[in-house]
C-alpha cells in the first residue's frame, strides 16, 4: 500500500500537518499506542476520526472524568434475569481505535484499567480473559498546561505508549483553510476508505520481517542507554523504549517503501519514542517538555551516525 495515498486522503480534513499524520500512521502500523499532549481544539479528535475512516476500522471515543470507573472502560458482568445467567457487557475499549480523551483527568485506578489491554490486547474480568480484535490502537490525549483536577500518569502507563506527539497550532494559511472548508460542511465526511482491516494486519505482520543491521541495533541501544546515564535525567528509557524505537523505525522504513532500516529512521523517531518516557531531575513542570526535547537533541548529537545505507 502506498502510504502517500493515505496522507492525501487525511489532508482533506487535516491541513498543514503532513509530518504529524505520517508519524501517527507509523505508530499505528508499528502496532503501538499514541499519546497526544496538546491544547484543546487543535484537531486531536478530528485526526482520530479521519484515520478510522481512511482505514475503515471501528472507532470509539471516551471522555475521561474524575468519576469514570474502570468498568466504564473495560465492561462489566451483568445478571440477565430472563435467561438466569451472568453476561459480559463489553466496554468501549472493544474496538479498533479507542480515543481516551483527557486521560489524566480520571483516577489512577481507571487509568490502570488500560495497562493490560494496551500491553496484551486483552481484558480480564472476574478471571475470564476477553481478547481485543486486531488491529487495536489507543490514542490518549492530555493537556500539558493546567493541572487542576488531573492525575499524572504513572511511569508504567507512560511506558505503554510507543510514541508521544504534539500537534501544535496551524499557521495562518492553514487556519484560514480550516475556516473556509468548514463554512458549509464538515470535510471529515469527504474522507473515503483507502484500505481495510485485513490489509492493515498484513502490514503489521510484514513489518516484522524488515531488515535491521547490527549497526542499527547498536545505534539505537547507545542512544537509549545515554538517557539512563545523563546527569539531568532521573529515569531513562527502559528496554521497552529500545524495542519501541526499533519497531517504529521498521514501520517508517515500510512507509518509505524500503525493506530495511537506515539511521535516518532512528534519528527521525528517537525523540518521539523517548520524550514521554524520561523523567528529569529537579524539573519545572511548566517547561519539562521543552527541556526534555533539548536533552534528547544533545544525546542525538553526541552519538556518531552509523554508515549504513542499505542491506
Amino acid at each position: 500500500m502506498q502510504t502517500d495515498i493515505v496522507i492525501e486522503e487525511l489532508k482533506k480534513a487535516i491541513a498543514g500537518k503532513d509530518e504529524i499524520l505520517r508519524k501517527i500512521m507509523i505508530c499505528f502500523f508499528a502496532g503501538g499506542h499514541l499519546l497526544l499532549e496538546d491544547m484543546p481544539g487543535v484537531g486531536k479528535t478530528t485526526i482520530a476520526v479521519a484515520f478510522a475512516r481512511a482505514f475503515d476500522i471501528d472507532y470509539r471515543r471516551m471522555q475521561f472524568t474524575s468519576d469514570t470507573l474502570p468498568s466504564d472502560v473495560t465492561g462489566f458482568i451483568m445478571y440477565d434475569k430472563d435467561r438466569g445467567t451472568f453476561e459480559f457487557k463489553k466496554g468501549p475499549i472493544f474496538t479498533n481505535m479507542f480515543l481516551a480523551d483527557e486521560i489524566n483527568r480520571t483516577s489512577s485506578k481507571t487509568q490502570s484499567a488500560l495497562l493490560e489491554v494496551m500491553e496484551e490486547r486483552q481484558v480480564t474480568i472476574d478471571a475470564i480473559t476477553h481478547q481485543i480484535e486486531r488491529p487495536f490502537f489507543v490514542i490518549a490525549t492530555q493537556n500539558p498546561y493546567g493541572s487542576a483536577g488531573t492525575n499524572l500518569l504513572p511511569q508504567s502507563q507512560m511506558d505503554r505508549f510507543m510514541m508521544a506527539l504534539s500537534i501544535g497550532y496551524p499557521d495562518a494559511e492553514n487556519e484560514k483553510k480550516i475556516l473556509v472548508d468548514r463554512h458549509h460542511h464538515n470535510p471529515i465526511e469527504d474522507i473515503k476508505a483507502v484500505t481495510h482491516k485485513a490489509n492493515i494486519i498484513k502490514i503489521q505482520e510484514y513489518i516484522d520481517s524488515i531488515y535491521v543491521a547490527d549497526e542499527i541495533y547498536d545505534y539505537a541501544i547507545e542512544l537509549v542507554r545515554l538517557t539512563r546515564q545523563n546527569p539531568k535525567i532521573a529515569i531513562g528509557g527502559s528496554p521497552r523504549a529500545s524495542l519501541a524505537l526499533i519497531r517504529l523505525a521498521k514501520a517508517r522504513a515500510f512507509c518509505f517503501e524500503r525493506d530495511y532500516v537506515v539511521p535516518g529512521d532512528i534519528i527521525d523517531l528517537f525523540k518521539d519514542a523517548l520524550i514521554h518516557r524520561i523523567v528529569l531531575k529537579n524539573h519545572d513542570l511548566s517547561a519539562v517538555s521543552f527541556e526534555r526535547s533539548l536533552i534528547l537533541d544533545e544525546i542525538l548529537a553526541s552519538v556518531k551516525r552509523p554508515a549504513i545505507k542499505g542491506k
